[in-house]
C-alpha cells in the first residue's frame, strides 16, 4: 500500500521494567483519516516483509481499532494470538458489535478499552475488556481512588497506565496497583547531573573498547575478558546467536576476533556496554538503545558502507548511555574512546550521522513532521523506514538480550 505514513512505537513494561508489548501506530503530517483498517493494512504489509514468523517473538502488538474496522475483514488481518485491538473512544456498542469482540475474542484476539467508565454502556461491555488503559497522570487527581475502584471491578481485566514520563510517575501507579505501564520514561529516563562510577563490568567493557579502537593484541583482549566470564559468555552468546546469522559456532574471543575483525568486535563491545547497566530501567532501556543502534544501521545500508554502518549501530546503542549509566553524556565521552561523527552524533545530533539517529528518535516519539522532513533528506521513503523500524526490534528478540 503507497502512503507517507510512517511506524511510530511507545513501549509497553510491566512493574519490573520488562517490556512486554509495544504500541503500534502510523502518523502521518498530512492524516491518513481516522479509518483504522489504514494502520492495520500498513502493519500486515511491514510484516509481509519480514516473513510469515511474528518477528517480536513474546511481544504483544498493540493497534488502535474503530468500530467500522471491527467489524469488517480488516480485523483478522494480524495474527490472534500476538494482537491487542485498542479501542480509543467511547463508541455505541451495538448487539453486533458486541457478538464481533467476542467472536474475535474467540479467535484468540485481546482488546483494550480506554478508561471512559463514565459511560453506563461502557461498564455494560467492560468484561469484554482484557485491559483497560488510563491516563497515569489522572492518578494524581484526588478522584483517582473512584476511577480505580471502577476499572478495578473486573479481577481478571489487567490495567495500564498511559503516559508513564517521570519515574515518580511510575512509582505512584505501581503503588496503585497498575499492571502495566507505557510511556517515554522507559525510553529516556532523566539523566543524571553527575556521574556515576562505573560498575566492574561497565570498567571491563570500556578499558576492553580502548585496546580494540588502539589495535592492541589479542593476547591484551584476552586477558581482560578473563577477569569476567560472564561478560566472555554473554559476548559469545550474543554473537551466536540467529541476530548474527554466522553458519559457524564461535567458541572463544581469538576465533571471535579471527572470524569478526577488530571493528565488529568494538561494536559488539557497544552492545555489552549497553547490557551492562545497573539502572533500575535498564531491562527496557537497553532493548531500546540496542533496537535503536541497528535501526541506524538498517537506515545506513541504503546509502551507506558496511564500517559506517557499524558505526551508526554504535550510534544508536551509545544515544542512550547518558540515561542508562547515570551520568551526562560528555562525561562518558571522555571515557571511551569513538569515532568523531559518532561523537557528532551523541553530542548534538550533528555530522555525517546525526540526520540519522534524529529519523530514529522522531520515529520512537512519533512526530510525524520531523520523520517526514529527516526521511526525505535522507532520500529515505516511508516503506523503507518501516520495515527497518520493525525488524530493528525483531533483531533484538533475536539476541536473548536478558528482560
Amino acid at each position: 500500500m503507497d502512503t507517507n505514513a510512517f511506524l511510530a512505537r511507545q513501549p509497553i513494561a510491566d512493574a519490573r521494567h520488562q517490556l512486554v508489548a509495544y504500541e503500534l501506530r502510523f502518523v502521518d503530517p498530512n492524516g491518513i483519516g481516522d479509518d483504522a483498517s489504514v494502520g492495520i493494512t500498513l502493519i500486515d504489509d511491514v510484516l509481509c516483509d519480514l516473513g510469515a514468523e511474528w518477528p517480536l517473538k513474546a511481544k504483544l502488538a498493540f493497534t488502535n481499532m474503530d468500530g467500522a474496522s471491527l467489524l469488517g475483514d480488516v480485523a483478522t488481518l494480524l495474527p490472534a494470538e500476538k494482537t491487542v485491538y485498542e479501542i480509543l473512544e467511547p463508541m455505541h456498542f451495538s448487539p453486533e458489535l458486541v457478538a464481533r469482540i467476542q467472536s474475535l475474542k474467540q479467535l484468540g484476539y485481546r482488546f483494550a478499552f480506554k478508561d471512559f467508565v463514565a459511560e453506563a454502556e461502557f461498564e455494560a461491555i467492560l468484561p469484554l475488556a482484557n485491559y483497560i488503559k488510563t491516563d497515569g497522570k489522572a492518578m494524581l487527581l484526588p478522584e483517582s481512588k473512584d476511577l480505580l475502584r471502577k476499572l478495578k471491578k473486573n479481577p481478571s481485566t489487567k490495567l495500564i497506565a498511559e503516559n508513564i514520563n517521570t519515574p515518580e510517575l511510575f512509582r505512584l501507579c505501581k503503588e496503585l496497583g497498575f499492571d502495566y505501564f507505557q510511556g517515554y520514561y522507559f525510553t529516556k529516563p532523566a539523566t543524571a547531573s553527575t556521574s556515576k562510577p562505573l560498575n566492574p563490568t561497565q570498567t571491563t567493557v570500556v578499558e576492553l573498547m580502548d585496546k580494540v579502537r588502539a589495535g592492541e593484541d589479542i593476547r591484551k583482549l584476552e586477558e581482560l575478558f578473563k577477569r569476567d566470564v560472564a561478560l566472555t559468555f554473554k559476548l559469545l552468546r550474543y554473537i551466536n546467536s540467529a541476530g548474527f546469522g554466522l553458519n559457524v559456532e564461535v567458541q572463544s574471543i581469538r576465533h571471535a576476533v579471527s572470524i569478526l575483525g577488530l571493528q565488529p568486535l568494538y561494536r559488539w563491545l557497544s552492545l555489552l556496554l549497553a547490557t551492562a547497566s545497573t539502572n533500575p530501567t535498564a531491562p527496557a532501556l537497553t532493548r531500546t538503545a540496542i533496537s535503536r543502534g541497528r535501526f541506524c544501521e538498517l537506515l545506513a545500508s541504503y546509502h551507506m558502507g558496511r564500517e559506517e554502518q557499524d558505526n551508526l549501530f554504535i550510534t544508536g546503542v551509545f544515544s542512550l548511555l547518558d540515561a542508562m549509566m547515570e551520568a551526562p553524556m560528555e562525561t562518558i565521552l571522555d571515557r571511551v574512546i569513538i569515532p568523531e561523527p559518532v561523537a557528532e552524533a551523541l553530542l548534538g545530533r550533528k555530522g555525517p550521522y546525526g540526520p540519522i539517529l534524529a529519523l530514529v528518535e522522531a520515529s520512537e516519539m512519533g512526530d510525524a513532521t520531523q520523520i517526514t522532513r529527516q526521511a526525505e533528506n535522507l532520500i529515505l521513503s516511508p516503506q523503507q523506514v518501516n520495515t527497518a523500524h520493525l525488524q530493528s526490534l525483531a533483531w533484538v528478540e533475536q539476541l536473548g538480550i536478558d528482560g
